[in-house]
């Protein structure tokens, strides 16, 4: 069964828009890791969609060695710059595609050295599939959190080696990634802060997902801000009170952790390439990201 934040992920699709695709590993629709968009999103709204300069950065495909295994990530930081503040950025369902790279690309051009790894990649290419249920049933549904952890955490060293500042680590992600970043931030001892984007707080536990974020709210390793809509038919406004409960109760970070619920955004607000997309939500929602950090030793 399709998560209800993940059901409104495959909602927030342009109307009427055939999720029949024929694709099954990396096709033409993208050459390279953070180019092109995923199947399950095409046609994309082109009008909205932002692209970030990268003249000034370097950005591209890197590898990062995961005790033997080559996972595949986007990298983009100010060129030629070294001991920088650093910024994992976690995908939606879809993997790193154009709109994640873009929004690392927006990181390297406020400062940060910003990589988005393929974390879906030992299961498959989720960008490939255009029919949602297979793409959940096939990839998404077999990711266990367990992997998810040592990936990040195996990031979080690559950056280190590569011109990155491991006392200024901070994490943020959307919707899938947006869990994520909940959940690593109470794993990791690297993380300063996070900034979790529309992330499901609550749901089922089992060996893939042994915990979520409300099972760990009170201990994490840094306070997190929680970026909700108000009219997110997935992620319903009764655990987000639930959540602020539960980090109220915790430790001194999980305690100074905040949320900001736009009350007219739908869930994948920030997705300027989909319909769902909210400029001023996604602009207010940016600009208090890069605060947060700032705020909390990241920048």
């Amino acid at each position: 069964m399709m998560h209800a934040d993940l059901q409104a992920e495959f909602n927030a699709l342009l109307p009427g828009q055939s999720t029949e695709a024929g694709a099954t590993r990396r096709t033409a629709l993208k050459a390279a890791l953070g180019v092109g968009y995923a199947a399950s999103v095409l046609p994309i709204m082109a009008q909205t969609a932002i692209k970030t300069p990268t003249d000034g950065l370097t950005t591209g495909e890197i590898t990062i060695d995961v005790k033997g295994f080559k996972m595949p990530a986007y990298r983009a930081a100010p060129a030629g710059k070294s001991n920088l503040p650093v910024v994992l950025v976690l995908s939606e369902i879809f993997g790193v595609h154009e709109h994640i790279a873009d929004v690392a690309n927006r990181f390297a051009r406020a400062g940060y050295l910003a990589i988005a790894p393929e974390l879906f990649v030992r299961q498959g290419d989720a960008q490939s599939y255009g029919e949602m249920a297979k793409l959940m049933a096939e990839v998404i549904n077999k990711v266990p959190d367990a992997q998810v952890m040592g990936d990040l955490e195996a990031t979080v060293q690559w950056a280190g080696a590569n011109g990155g500042d491991l006392s200024r680590v901070g994490v943020t992600g959307f919707c899938w990634g947006g869990r994520q970043t909940w959940l690593f931030t109470a794993h990791s001892k690297y993380i300063k802060a996070g900034v979790a984007w529309y992330g499901r707080i609550v749901g089922a536990n089992n060996d893939l997902t042994p915990r979520n974020p409300i099972d760990i709210a009170t201990s994490l390793n840094g306070p997190v801000l929680g970026l909700y809509g108000g009219a997110d038919t997935g992620i319903p406004l009764d655990t987000v009170e639930k959540m602020k409960g539960a980090l109220a109760g915790g430790n001194a970070a999980s305690k100074a952790s905040q949320f900001v619920v736009y009350p007219e955004a739908p869930h994948a607000f920030n997705a300027d390439y989909r319909p769902s997309y909210r400029k001023e939500a996604a602009d207010d929602g940016w600009k208090r990201c890069l605060a947060w950090f700032k705020a909390n030793g990241v920048a």
